[in-house]
């Protein structure tokens, strides 16, 4: 934990606490300060240091209010130097004082990963038009603004001009920085590394991604688990029950067994101090801020720590597929020529017609054509047929026709073989898309295209299970390819062809069988599900402001492995929590049954107290640095070392024409 060591008050507290503690070793060993003196010295260091505590603790006794803690602690204090205890009396106060000031220590400790987030808002912006800097807050949206290599991007935009690369790990937790040119979107808080850019600015400062990534995380961190919220209302009935209890404690030794009265009013006041619940009310708070710190430093937004809880008891995780385990954009898996066609033959005419074309499908062809290093043949007279496929005159092929699309669509004009039927049906039971092409006479070739899995997908489902957790495919994309890409990531129950509402009555019945239910979809067509769900998580929320908005977990970024760590991370701030608490307890009680015996005492009761508060805060402040598993740590060094990585291309000598 790091202490305030430049924080005078701080200091002074040290300084008395030391002075206090020596004065009370020396009465222990018979060096006392004479009297009239002592009284008076004693009660300087509790006024002087507890003087709020006693002020709080006597408002408390006017008002009858006996579920204050710093009442207990006046009541200590007093009957502390009735016995003429006077270093008793300090240490009860001056401890009690600096527990406290260690507790808000502990909170602000972990709350340091969201306070870093306020701090890294850049609070100006450079206009174009004037070169002057503008506060951010006067800037409206469709300004241009220019910014320099090494600043941050104080308000979300859109480059026109400029090409850069920007570390995003404030908003996606993500190390490695994205190359970002015209046309690509920029977030406020994310540094601007290498290049001179300028923007337009799309959103007013108050709603850019980053404003609602620091409003959200500290309402989450207002908002209180339900292990805080009952250990809370706990504390309200516990500390009335241990001042009853005190007071039992002196008055039937005293006045019904006649015992020495002097000796049972120094166990009560030790039960006072020791039954404080100051490490019972801190176990929760701080655990839960770290792991809420800890989880946005890794591009992770939870809305509060009840999720944190959740995710620690959840039993099944149902998953969209489309922008959750898959990218959501095709790319070609299958190149399958015909009839003596070669590769580059078959992907330069389809290219050529699918140039023309904005289907994603085509687009991918071109795509792929590129890479390989192939040129896409000229064509004319291009005409797109909705839903079917298009048509095109190749210029380099001796004017042929090309024919792209579906298989219904090129038996339209051309003969289709039982091979190429074939070929399709295949594809279409790995759950691939056909494109078939077609140019002269027949079927040229047929392309296979899939949604692109993202890597890290099967490696987190893999962990997700051993786990103990139950992943479920709910999509709306056909059973066919919902079944070919569970198989690739080790997901066995599927549900395919799912409207939003289909999905959202899966999660009803999934519910029913596993109780705790947390659900992955994009944020948008999978809101009714994740409403539904214990928990709903967004995948990709980085600029969607519904994401953000309508889930209970939002990962800034398109890492599904940032799922298994959430859990372990819940499953550990849970039985941080649980320790906290049983800890805290066992002393208390320890001392407790120490006090009925008569056999407690006044200094090791605070020491106790204190010792107790100090473990628990630093135990819960140690979730701040709880890492992924090792084998993730060792896969993110492989993919650093490794970055960036070539991608092989496939090439083969050009020809002029089919």
């Amino acid at each position: 934990m790091k202490l305030p060591l430049n924080d005078k008050k701080f200091i002074f507290l040290l300084s008395a606490i030391t002075i206090v503690i020596t004065l009370e070793v020396l009465s222990i060993l018979g060096i006392n300060i004479p009297m009239p003196y002592a009284p008076f010295i004693f009660a300087a260091f509790i006024f002087g240091i507890g003087h709020n505590v006693i002020l709080s603790g006597v408002k408390s006794l006017i008002k009858f209010d006996f579920s204050s803690i710093n009442l207990l602690m006046v009541i200590a204090a007093i009957g502390a130097f009735y016995l003429g205890e006077y270093p008793e009396a300090a240490v009860v106060i001056v401890l009690y004082v600096l527990g406290e000031r260690l507790e808000d220590i502990g909170i602000d400790n972990s709350k340091s990963a969201l306070d870093e987030l306020v701090n890294r808002a850049p609070k100006t912006a450079t206009l174009k038009a004037t070169g002057e800097s503008v506060v951010i807050d006067k800037i409206a949206i469709g300004t241009i603004i220019q910014i320099k290599p090494g600043e941050l991007i104080p308000l979300d935009g859109k480059i026109i001009s400029g090409e850069t690369s920007v570390d995003e790990a404030a908003i996606t937790g993500e190390p490695i920085p994205k190359d970002k040119r015209a046309g690509d979107n920029l977030f406020a808080g994310t540094l601007n590394q290498y290049g001179f850019v300028e923007i337009e600015t799309t959103k007013l400062s108050t709603d850019t991604t980053f404003s609602k990534i620091i409003r959200l995380t500290f309402e989450a961190s207002a908002s209180k688990s339900d292990t805080q919220k009952f250990i809370q209302k706990f504390s309200t009935y516990y500390t009335p029950a241990i001042i009853a209890m005190s007071v039992l404690l002196f008055l039937i030794p005293v006045f019904v067994l006649g015992l020495d009265s002097n000796h049972w009013l120094q166990q009560a006041i030790a039960l006072l101090v020791i039954a404080c619940p100051c490490a019972l009310v801190i176990s929760t708070p701080v655990a839960i801020y770290a792991a809420i710190g800890n989880a946005s430093a890794k591009g992770a937004l939870v809305k509060g720590g009840k999720f944190i809880e959740a995710m620690a008891s959840i039993k099944a995780i149902a998953l969209d597929k489309t922008r959750t385990i898959t990218f959501g954009n095709p790319i070609v898996s299958d190149v399958i020529a015909l009839k003596g066609t070669s590769r580059e033959e078959l992907l330069a005419c389809a290219s050529g017609a699918g140039i023309l074309s904005e289907h994603p499908l085509s687009q991918a062809i071109v795509k792929t054509t590129k890479q390989e290093g192939f040129e896409p043949h000229k064509v004319e007279n291009f005409k797109s047929v909705t839903g079917k496929g298009a048509i095109a005159k190749c210029m380099v092929c001796e004017d042929e026709t090309v024919y792209l699309g579906k298989l219904p669509f090129i038996k339209e004009h051309q003969h289709v073989s039982n091979e190429a039927e074939e070929i399709v049906a295949r594809l279409s039971s790995q759950g691939k898309t056909s494109v078939v092409v077609s140019f002269g006479d027949g079927v040229a070739g047929i392309i296979g295209l899939m949604d692109e899995i993202k890597p890290d997908s099967a490696n987190a489902l893999k962990e997700i299970k051993a786990l103990g957790i139950e992943p479920v495919m709910l999509t709306g994309d056909n059973q066919h390819s919902a079944q070919y890409i569970a198989s690739q990531v080790g997901i066995e129950k599927i549900f395919g062809n799912l409207l939003p509402e289909d999905k959202s009555a899966r999660i009803t019945e999934l519910l029913q069988q596993y109780q705790n239910v947390a659900m992955v979809g994009d944020g948008i067509n999978d809101a009714p599900a994740l409403a539904q769900s214990t928990v709903g998580i967004a995948m990709g929320a980085a600029g969607s402001d519904t994401a953000i908005e309508t889930a209970n977990i939002a990962l800034m970024n398109d890492k599904l492995s940032l799922i298994p760590f959430l859990v372990r991370l819940s499953r550990a701030t849970l039985r941080q929590i649980k320790l906290n608490t049983v800890g805290a307890i066992l002393v208390k009680v320890i001392f407790i049954a120490l006090a009925f015996l008569g056999h407690s005492n006044l200094v090791f009761a605070i020491a106790a107290d204190v010792g107790v508060t100090l473990v628990v805060i630093f135990r819960s402040l140690n979730l701040m640095k709880f890492e992924n598993s090792s084998e993730e740590i060792g896969l993110q060094k492989m993919k650093l070392a490794n970055f960036p990585q070539e991608k092989h291309s496939h090439k083969t000598k050009k020809s002029d024409c089919c």
